[in-house]
C-alpha cells in the first residue's frame, strides 16, 4: 500500500466552524485565528461566507474580516483565503471585499439541498453555473463542496452514484476540486471508499478532497481509509470547531490538531507546526470557554502541563 507523501490540509474553522458557534465571536478574534493559523504553516484557510447575516449571523463582518486579513502586515503570500459564495449576490459583495478565491456547495440529497439552501439539487446548480461564469472571466478560482455525501438527516444512506453525479457537474462547470462532505458524521471507511471510488470512476483523485464530520468519532478512520485510495487533501477545523445547523447532533469537522497528529505519524508531510498549531487551537478555544474538541490536542497539551 502507498500512501501520499505529501498532503494539503484545509482549515475551515474560522468559516465552517465559528459559523455554528451561538455566541458571536468579534471580527478581531476571527482575524487573529486566522493569522495564527497561517503562521502554523496552514495554507489554505477558509476565511468567512458571503451570505445573508439574517440566517448566519455569525458571518455578518465577513467583508470586515477578509479585507482585514488581505491588507494585514501578517499576510502570508503562500497562503490562500478562500470564501463561500452561495450564488451571485454572494459572490459581488466576496469580490467587493477582495476576494481571490471562492468556494460554492451543493448536496447530494434533494432534502437536505430544499432545508439547507431552499432549493433542488439542479435548481443550486444553475445558480452556481452564474457564480461559475463569473469567476472564470476574472479568473478566479472556484472550489466545490458536496454535502451529504455519505448519508443525510433526513433520507439516510446516500447512494454513492448520486455523490459522483453532482461531484462531476460541478468538476464540468469549473471546479478546480470537489471536497466530499460526510456532514453528519455517519460514514465509516467502507462507506467512505464507496463515496469515492464512485467519484473516483468520474473525475481524477486528485481533484476530489475529504470534508469529515466527526459525530461517531470515525473521521480519523475515514481520513486513513481515503488515505488509502489516494486522496491527499482533506478539510479540518481548529480545536474540532463546528457542526451543521441542519442536521441535530451533527458535531465539528475533524479537528486540524488531530488530522495532523495522525499525518505525522505515518510521515506524511503536511507543512504544519503542531506546536504553533496547538496554541491556535488554544486561542480559540480559550475565547469560547471550552477546550478544545481534539483529542491530540488534549494529550499533548496535558502532557506539557505534567511535565512529560
Amino acid at each position: 500500500m502507498s500512501l501520499p507523501q505529501r498532503v494539503k490540509l484545509v482549515e475551515v474553522g474560522p468559516r465552517d466552524g465559528l459559523q455554528n458557534e451561538r455566541q458571536l465571536v468579534p471580527a478581531a478574534i476571527k482575524i487573529e485565528l486566522i493569522e495564527r493559523l497561517a503562521a502554523a504553516g496552514l495554507s489554505a484557510i477558509e476565511t468567512t461566507s458571503f451570505v445573508s447575516s439574517k440566517w448566519v449571523p455569525q458571518m455578518a463582518d465577513n467583508a470586515e474580516v477578509l479585507r482585514a486579513v488581505l491588507a494585514s502586515p501578517r499576510r502570508r503570500s503562500q497562503v490562500s483565503y478562500p470564501v463561500l459564495t452561495p450564488n451571485l449576490k454572494g459572490f459581488d459583495a466576496a469580490l467587493e471585499a477582495g476576494a481571490q478565491e471562492v468556494a460554492i456547495f451543493a448536496a447530494a440529497s434533494e432534502t437536505f439541498s430544499q432545508k439547507n439552501i431552499n432549493c433542488s439539487i439542479a435548481e443550486s446548480l444553475k445558480r452556481f453555473a452564474a457564480v461559475l461564469d463569473a469567476a472564470s472571466a476574472l479568473e478566479i478560482p472556484v472550489r466545490g463542496y458536496v454535502s451529504c455525501g455519505v448519508a443525510c438527516p433526513y433520507e439516510g444512506a446516500v447512494d454513492p452514484a448520486k455523490t459522483a453525479r453532482v461531484a462531476r457537474q460541478l468538476f464540468e462547470m469549473g471546479c478546480y476540486e470537489v471536497s466530499l462532505g460526510d456532514t453528519i458524521g455517519a460514514g465509516t471507511p467502507a462507506s467512505v471508499q464507496r463515496m469515492i471510488e464512485a467519484c473516483a470512476a468520474l473525475l481524477p483523485i486528485d481533484r476530489l478532497a475529504g470534508h469529515y464530520h466527526d459525530t461517531y468519532g470515525m473521521a480519523i478512520a475515514n481520513i486513513y481509509a481515503s488515505l488509502e485510495l489516494g486522496m491527499a487533501v482533506f478539510d479540518s477545523s481548529i480545536a474540532g470547531l463546528g457542526g451543521c445547523p441542519y442536521a441535530a447532533g451533527a458535531t465539528g469537522n475533524v479537528a486540524t490538531e488531530d488530522v495532523v497528529y495522525l499525518l505525522q505519524g505515518l510521515d506524511i508531510e503536511t507543512g504544519v507546526d503542531m506546536e504553533q498549531l496547538l496554541a491556535a487551537g488554544q486561542f480559540i478555544a480559550g475565547y469560547l470557554g471550552r477546550e478544545p474538541a481534539s483529542k491530540a490536542a488534549r494529550a499533548l497539551l496535558a502532557r506539557r502541563g505534567a511535565g512529560c
